[in-house]
């Protein structure tokens, strides 16, 4: 071989597998902040990917996801939204509620943040404007109190002899408050005198049945709250020992062994979460995506734990159900 079939193979052939490679685009990096664990969250993750996969975008293929879970430990939001600013991720799914997204819009003013929230993410100062966001943040918004006032319906249509019943709810939650009004004007329609029951640590999840047995309410209201989400095992085992009706308000409870649930479908909320995840990867802004205000909704009905409270589920209300559980 001579020099300059030498210098040919150096330039064209010989080194096009190594110059291709070269070439090939380095993956997105999304920063994903949730309250809980991988597995208490397993489903959800799985909703948030199969939104990326929408748009497009393959979790180790091209893009990576940075995980950064609090553990119920809402203290943690701002040292793990900094965490993944340092890496200089390309997005910041901020997923574990409303804290999550405070945290994640102090971290940064520069990468954006998509969120997820259960409240009024204008009055919850996360964005100017739901159509024209106006800052580095958008997302998807459910509204949870819009559900709250049948819940109480539904808790009287199970006991209809039913004089008092009590809400479970996360005052650390700014939601909470909206939640509260609403169901305090339904259980006001329906004659029931209601009672606020706060649990922010998981010992006070059970002072918090113990009070209402105490209270003698007919039934309970569990709010859509992720820290009462990532608590569900240990809420639904206590409606049950107790025999207290119970409506949640996400179907994971239900599906976990709950009574049964009626509210937003989180799995949707967060598919669609994902979803824009995936065009802000693709170069659209925040500012240029209107706040989606998630319509769906979903009643989930447990007969296996109906049977073993010894509760009669009205026909009405399994002929409106989503999901059925024999």
């Amino acid at each position: 071989m001579n020099r300059r079939e030498f210098g040919v193979l150096l330039g064209g052939t010989a080194l096009s597998p190594f110059a291709a490679h070269a070439q090939q685009p380095s993956p997105r990096t999304i920063g994903f902040l949730g309250s809980a664990t991988a597995d208490e969250w397993a489903d959800l993750v799985a909703a948030f990917n199969r939104g990326l996969n929408e748009r497009g975008y393959t979790d180790g293929q091209n893009v990576v996801i940075e995980y950064r879970w609090a553990q119920d430990q809402y203290d943690r939001m701002p040292s793990l939204a900094l965490d993944l600013v340092s890496r200089r991720v390309d997005v910041i799914a901020a997923t574990g509620g409303t804290r999550s997204v405070q945290a994640a819009m102090l971290a940064t003013r520069s990468i954006p943040v998509i969120f997820v929230t259960g409240g009024d993410p204008v009055q919850l100062r996360l964005v100017t404007n739901l159509e024209r966001p106006g800052g580095n943040a958008t997302g998807v918004m459910f509204s949870d109190s819009a559900f709250a006032a049948r819940r109480i319906e539904i808790i009287k249509s199970l006991v209809p002899t039913a004089r008092s019943v009590g809400t479970l709810v996360n005052l650390n939650n700014p939601i909470s408050a909206g939640a509260m009004v609403e169901m305090s004007a339904a259980a006001q329609a329906n004659g029931l005198l209601l009672h606020f029951l706060n649990a922010t640590t998981p010992g006070e999840i059970a002072q918090a049945f113990s009070h209402a047995a105490t209270l003698g309410v007919a039934g309970l209201v569990v709010h859509a709250d992720p820290f009462l989400l990532n608590q569900r095992d240990a809420i639904v085992a206590l409606a049950a020992r107790e025999r207290m009706p119970t409506i949640y308000g996400l179907r994971e409870f239900a599906v976990s062994g709950g009574l049964m649930s009626y509210g937003a479908s989180i799995s949707a909320v967060f598919r669609q979460a994902g979803a824009y995840t995936g065009r802000i990867l693709s170069g659209a802004k925040p500012v240029d995506l209107p706040v989606v205000q998630s319509s769906s909704s979903e009643l989930v009905v447990n007969q296996r734990a109906a049977k073993a409270m010894g509760l009669t589920i009205p026909r009405n209300l399994l002929a409106t159900a989503t999901l059925v559980i024999e």
